[in-house]
């Protein structure tokens, strides 16, 4: 012997192979002895053996006979209902004709019986072992998903972080103090135990918490909050518990970063054992953050973009210390966004990023990502070296409107239809003072739409007046004017027009109190807004007002549309038909068509 020594895990897995060779050659044995009796005859066959002196040999199973016959055939047959017990002579009367019998009891009639007794052994014994793994934790399946990244990993530093300067300056008080916590605790200072970053998704929310470990150069923890829900009970709480156990091995500090923190750390109260076992991980991340246990050096930092479906226990100070939000950029953070993912990628000198920026509103840094990737895109299809002017304005109408389909055929009338449809909205959108200005016009099919009017702000827009949203309304019904005035119509191309202008309308109604009939009070509820029982606190008689009011803002839309379009009939016509033959308008050749026609 060598001397090797196995592994319990071995010899319990050597274990379980032997039981089962043991219960398959059990039944493999047992079914060849039942291969062995070839048939069943009536009683009185082996009564007429019996009389011939032919029988050999004789095996009693209660009524159960098998009789062996001197030329080596077996047979089987059933006696009459206790025919051995009752009749005293039988037996002996075989023995004085030299007949060997042996006698079995009722239980061997099974053949099976061993080979299911073991194989149902066999079974047992490798269900307890897989439970016994599971309750142990050490299944390897189930083991911490969490993943490490050390200090000289991280690169990520705030110079690749751009458009949330606030965010940025609340975090780098924790930077400081994981390089000098001295300083801090000269004066009695601690650092909050948790950050969490909340914001719209694609704001760079990760980015931040990774740039925030490459900055203090300390060891780097990182999980999802989906890595702590599963199955099993009591896998999540032990996840937790080995998460923090890791971190607390790094003697100086350590950052634990889990993102998407609302999938386990929803609001307690639910009554399934889903919710169970979420609350029991969550209970366990409650007092690992602050228990008994000491964190010194531990910052923990969360993201999520739900903020309000989270437990208020997380939120209290002494665990989520401090929320850091991290919202849309506004042009200048657009504009350095841009600037950092333009450094991969080689752009004209004639591109103006600011342009690019103030033609982005609203865009979160993974959009912006998006669109320089996208016209780096264009560039190589074009046969560009270089990223121009030309690619990122397909990249954004690209984002914005979705992409050209080119393929699809329209018949003469469609076109003509989404011609005076899209002119129909330009017109009103460009007389309109309150409306942002024209970007573009196209009737080449994006997307879902068969044709586009795309307007861009000057400016970020944060709050809308009632000018503004009642602007939109009109732009919005001036499709469908232009259908009617010109060509005598009305076709489905305006469904979605209608849709947002009745949406708009509804919100000013009953969220924005720009109703002069109803007043500057909420109606709409978050469950369901027009909900008439004591819940939703609005009234049958209150709701028909509320939808007399929608309705009224809305046409009033149209009937604006229709007075600017019945004014400017030559610039709508004059529009149509350059759309006919060029297809698209930029915002230059909108202001000549119109100009033109005047």
């Amino acid at each position: 012997m060598s001397g090797r020594k196995f592994s319990r895990r071995s010899v319990l897995l050597l274990a379980a192979a032997v039981l089962l060779a043991v219960a398959l050659g059990s039944v493999a044995l047992a079914r060849a002895r039942s291969a062995a009796v070839v048939a069943t005859v009536p009683f009185s066959d082996l009564l007429r053996h019996l009389d011939s002196a032919s029988v050999k040999e004789i095996v009693v199973n209660g009524d159960l006979l098998e009789f062996k016959l001197a030329n080596g055939e077996t047979f089987r047959t059933i006696a009459p209902a206790n025919y051995v017990t009752s009749n005293a002579a039988f037996v002996p009367e075989l023995a004085k004709k030299g007949v060997r019998i042996d006698v079995q009891t009722v239980a061997d009639q099974s053949p099976y019986s061993y080979g299911a007794l073991v194989l149902g052994l066999g079974f047992v014994g490798l269900l307890g072992f897989a439970m016994y793994r599971v309750t142990s934790g050490r299944i390897p399946a189930l083991e911490s998903k969490a993943r490490e990244a050390g200090a000289e990993t991280t690169t990520v530093t705030f110079a690749d972080v751009a458009g949330v300067d606030e965010a940025k300056e609340e975090v780098k008080e924790i930077v400081d103090f994981l390089r000098e916590p001295g300083r801090f605790a000269a004066i009695g200072g601690r650092i909050p135990k948790g950050v969490l970053l909340v914001g719209p998704p694609g704001t760079g929310k990760t980015l931040l918490a990774r740039s925030i470990a490459g900055e203090a150069k300390v060891p780097f923890l990182f999980a999802s909050g989906s890595d702590f829900v599963e199955m099993y009970a009591g896998v999540g709480a032990s996840r937790i518990r080995k998460l923090f156990k890791d971190a607390r091995r790094h003697a100086a500090a350590c950052i634990i970063f889990i993102d998407e923190l609302d999938a386990v750390g929803r609001s307690r109260g639910g009554t399934s054992l889903s919710h169970e076992e979420r609350e029991q991980t969550l209970n366990q991340l409650l007092v690992e953050m602050d228990g008994f246990a000491p964190n010194q050096g531990i910052v923990v930092i969360a993201a999520t973009n739900r903020p309000d479906i989270l437990d208020p226990a997380l939120l209290r100070p002494g665990r989520f210390d401090r929320q850091v939000t991290v919202g849309a950029p506004d042009v200048k953070g657009r504009e350095q966004i841009l600037q950092i993912h333009a450094r991969k990628v080689a752009i004209d000198a004639e591109v103006d990023l600011r342009q690019v920026a103030r033609g982005t509103p609203g865009f979160s840094g993974a959009e912006l990502a998006n669109l320089v990737n996208e016209a780096a895109l264009f560039a190589v299809r074009a046969g560009r070296q270089i990223v121009t002017n030309q690619d990122f304005d397909q990249a954004r109408d690209k984002v914005l409107m979705g992409a050209e389909r080119k393929s699809l055929q329209m018949s003469e009338h469609e076109r003509m239809t989404c011609a005076y449809h899209e002119s129909g909205h330009a017109v009103v959108a460009a007389l309109l003072p309150h409306a942002d200005p024209l970007h573009k016009v196209t009737i080449i099919p994006r997307g879902r739409a068969l044709g586009v009017t795309m307007q861009l702000p000057e400016g970020d827009r944060h709050t809308h007046t009632r000018e503004f949203l009642e602007a939109q309304i009109a732009i919005l019904m001036g499709g469908r004017v232009a259908e009617e005035l010109f060509l005598r119509q009305m076709t489905s191309g305006a469904g979605n027009d209608i849709e947002r202008a009745t949406e708009i309308a509804r919100r000013m109604v009953c969220e924005f109190g720009m109703s002069a009939a109803l007043g500057p009070l909420a109606y709409r509820t978050p469950g369901n807004p027009w909900e008439t029982d004591k819940g939703a606190g609005i009234s049958e008689s209150m709701a028909q007002q509320v939808d007399a009011e929608i309705k009224g803002l809305v046409m009033n839309g149209y009937e604006t549309a229709r007075q600017i379009i019945a004014k400017n009939r030559a610039a709508v016509r004059a529009m149509a038909e350059e759309l006919l033959v060029v297809e698209s308008l930029d915002a230059d050749s909108i202001k000549a068509v119109i100009a033109s026609a005047a």
